[in-house]
Formats: C-alpha cells, sequence, structure tokens
C-alpha cells in the first residue's frame, strides 16, 4: 500500500519543480500579440520656441495639415505658442478619441521570439524581442515623432510567470500597448 501512494507523490513533487520551457512560454507570449502602436495627437498642448517639445509639436502640425483630418490651429501666449488640433468629420474611422486628444494606429508590434529566461522566487522572467509591422499611413507621422523607430526594427520586452496550481501562468508585460479592439 505505501508503494502506491509513493510514486503519485513522487510525480506530483517532479511535476511542481519542472521548469518553464522555451516554446510553453512563447506559446503564452504569443497570445497577447500582435499590438496597435498608436500615434497620439493631443488637443491642446504648448511649448516654448527653440526646445524639443515646440520641435515635435511643430513636426505634428506639418504633419496632421497634411493629412487632412485634422484642423490646426497656433497662438502665441505668455511667450509660449499653444498647438490646437481638431478632428475633421470626414477623417479615418480608426482615428479615436482619447483622454485629452486623439489616437489613431501607426503599425502593428509582433512577437519574435524568446531571447532569455531566468528562474525568479516567484517562477521565472522571461526576455522576448518584438518587431514592428505592417505600418499604417499614419506611421509617416510616428516616425517625424520618433526619429529612430524604422519598420522591421526590433525591441526587447519582458514577462513575468508563476507556477499556480501546478500549471505556469503569464502574470504580466512591460508592454505598453495593448491588442486592437
Amino acid at each position: 500500500m505505501r508503494h502506491a501512494l509513493l510514486l503519485p507523490a513522487l510525480l506530483l513533487t517532479l511535476a511542481c519543480s519542472s521548469k518553464l520551457d522555451r516554446a510553453k512560454a512563447e506559446d503564452m507570449i504569443r497570445r497577447e500579440y500582435p499590438v496597435v502602436v498608436p500615434v497620439t495627437v493631443p488637443e491642446q498642448a504648448s511649448a516654448e520656441k527653440g526646445t524639443s517639445e515646440h520641435a515635435r509639436l511643430a513636426t505634428l502640425k506639418e504633419n496632421l495639415d497634411r493629412s487632412g483630418w485634422f484642423d490646426s490651429a497656433v497662438r502665441t501666449e505668455s511667450g509660449r505658442e499653444v498647438f490646437t488640433f481638431r478632428l475633421k468629420a470626414n477623417a479615418p474611422k480608426a482615428i479615436k478619441a482619447a483622454p485629452k486628444g486623439f489616437s489613431m494606429p501607426a503599425a502593428e508590434a509582433v512577437f519574435v521570439r524568446a531571447v532569455r529566461m531566468e528562474p525568479t522566487r516567484e517562477g521565472a522572467r522571461v526576455v522576448y524581442e518584438i518587431r514592428l509591422e505592417n505600418p499604417t499611413d499614419q506611421f509617416p507621422l510616428f516616425q517625424a515623432l520618433h526619429s529612430d523607430v524604422k519598420p522591421g526594427a526590433v525591441k526587447q520586452r519582458h514577462a513575468t510567470f508563476e507556477r499556480l496550481r501546478g500549471a505556469w501562468t503569464l502574470t504580466g508585460t512591460d508592454e505598453a500597448f495593448r491588442k486592437a479592439e
């Protein structure tokens, strides 16, 4: 009788101590992708002339004026220039209202691969790569604001896993963007 109980206990112990394998981690992370990389347009923003923020807002205005989707205006107030952007009725439906402005998709980020797996006290930490793909018509605007970004660029992200009730669970990532609705 003792031997009959020993085998299930031994198997349970081995199962609970098993490491997270790369393929399982990649499958769980892959479910969170692709994500939408947006361009955010404020309804109103101000900056002092000559600053990097002013240059960014001027570039944003120039690109939005070219798109024809926004009415934009600039006025001087207390030594600062105030930029105002209003969405036109004929703008694409992909442009959505966001807190204090508008958000439009610029590209997608897709999962590439797990790079490194590190055990932690609670479970495991996985370093993985994502790649910027499928640029939209708004991507040049995104690139004007983030000049170091190119389609196909690879970035690293991190995921945490915990072992809950004998199974590995993805408990979080540091991905800033979310899946499309």
